[in-house]
């Protein structure tokens, strides 16, 4: 079975699995329930009060770090651009993880057995509230011990990133008050730029950082 067979198939058990997972909560609860991934506007605006704001300093506290990172690593980002600058433009969702995503992604390492927290993907993830119910999958997502799914009620706020192609694009999501929200998109990553693919590592590491200063907070 080819790899691509594979994640096919792996999709598709998936997609049943939140099928059956929509059956049985609309079973339990008169709450509506809708996927991350097929969600249309309208229906995000009538459940939930969201705006996209553009404040420029709102990066700052991430992008302006002090992190340094080693010299010798800008072998592997010219590697990673020499093999992929070609293609990119070519690839579809799984080439793009396989060949640039995932490889930057490890070798952040958003993995720590001192402190409890791993990288997943494919994860579940639900978030409820007194009057709907959002289920989907991540493509990746750091947790903090072994789990099969994530819960995100009680957050206030995410980091995150979306990826077009060679381009990223960070994004910050912060929750206001009851089904209120604001959303903030960074400029855009070129991965295929030595200078920007420092960068998005940066970037990376800020928030690798990030999850083990909260963790050993709540140590304390």
């Amino acid at each position: 079975m080819t790899q691509e067979i594979e994640q096919t198939l792996l999709k598709e058990i998936e997609e049943l699995k939140q099928k059956v997972t929509l059956l049985n909560n609309n079973e339990k609860t008169n709450k509506p329930t809708f996927q991350y991934s097929k969600i249309r506007d309208k229906e995000l605006d009538n459940l939930v009060d969201i705006e996209k704001k553009i404040r420029t300093n709102e990066f700052d506290n991430w992008f302006n770090n002090d992190i340094s990172i080693p010299n010798d690593l800008d072998n592997f980002f010219q590697e990673i651009i020499d093999d992929n600058i070609d293609l990119v433009d070519e690839y579809n969702e799984e080439d793009l993880k396989v060949n640039i995503i995932i490889p930057i992604l490890n070798k952040v390492r958003f993995k720590s057995f001192e402190n409890e927290f791993r990288d997943f993907y494919e994860l579940p993830i639900r978030y409820e509230t007194d009057t709907f119910i959002f289920n989907g999958t991540t493509d990746f997502v750091v947790s903090k011990g072994l789990v099969s799914g994530v819960e995100l009620n009680g957050w206030n706020e995410i980091k995150g990133a979306f990826i077009i192609g060679a381009r990223w694009h960070f994004v910050i999501l912060k929750k206001l008050d009851k089904d209120s929200y604001e959303y903030f998109v960074s400029k855009s990553f070129d991965s295929m730029r030595i200078e920007d693919i420092r960068d998005i590592f940066k970037n990376l590491l800020v928030i690798k950082q990030e999850i083990i200063d909260k963790i050993t907070e709540e140590k304390i």
